[in-house]
């Protein structure tokens, strides 16, 4: 395996945490765990019974609470010091062959983290402006396939994996260009004050 395929896979692991981590430890864990993948030395803890028992259940509890407004906002704030971590750390765990997590990796996992848990709260954020719950429900299942998708491609497709995450993140991010254009020409039109009605003529 060159070390472009392992620096995507990195790269994949470290972006799909920062959308679900909890999923994704787990989606890496039962894949090592059942024998399907062979995963390097720093990723094996990730087939521990615990790990795998206590990120399942969280994994099943997020993709209920994700799909509430304004609930799913408050996850992402508070799940903001874990998926950045998460992050850093498998994408470091993905290239190490002997267990030593290397700092250019930690950072650039968490770097890569960031940017799409940023992504993915702002536009939530954004959607709950909205009173309709079916926008928030699309792209919450949306989110779930593209990390399901991903796993199950990161190892044997890392290119093909990459490509559809990269579309998702543009296409998340062109969502909330076009929703903070809708919200700010709304504000907009609530504080302009309309216009003051001509002085009636004096008697």
């Amino acid at each position: 395996m060159s070390e472009a395929h392992v620096f995507a896979i990195g790269i994949l692991l470290a972006w799909m945490a920062g959308i679900r981590a909890y999923l994704t430890v787990f989606g890496v864990g039962i894949a090592g765990y059942f024998g399907w993948l062979d995963l390097p030395q720093a990723l094996e803890a990730t087939t521990s019974p615990w790990v795998l028992g206590v990120s399942g259940v969280l994994a099943a509890a997020e993709f209920f609470t994700d799909k509430i407004p304004g609930v799913d906002s408050v996850s992402d704030l508070l799940q903001t010091l874990l998926r950045v971590p998460a992050g850093a750390f498998l994408a470091a765990a993905a290239m190490s062959p002997d267990g030593e997590l290397g700092a250019g990796m930690l950072a650039a996992g968490a770097g890569t983290a960031l940017v799409s848990h940023a992504l993915k709260a702002g536009s939530r954020a954004l959607l709950n402006t909205s009173p309709e719950p079916v926008s928030n429900w699309t792209a919450s299942v949306v989110e779930d396939t593209a990390v399901i998708g991903g796993l199950a491609l990161v190892w044997s497709h890392p290119w093909i994996a990459l490509a559809i995450l990269v579309s998702v993140g543009v296409g998340i991010f062109l969502l909330i260009w076009w929703l903070w254009r809708k919200v700010f020409r709304g504000v907009s039109r609530l504080l302009s004050s309309p216009e003051t009605p001509p002085n009636a003529p004096a008697s």
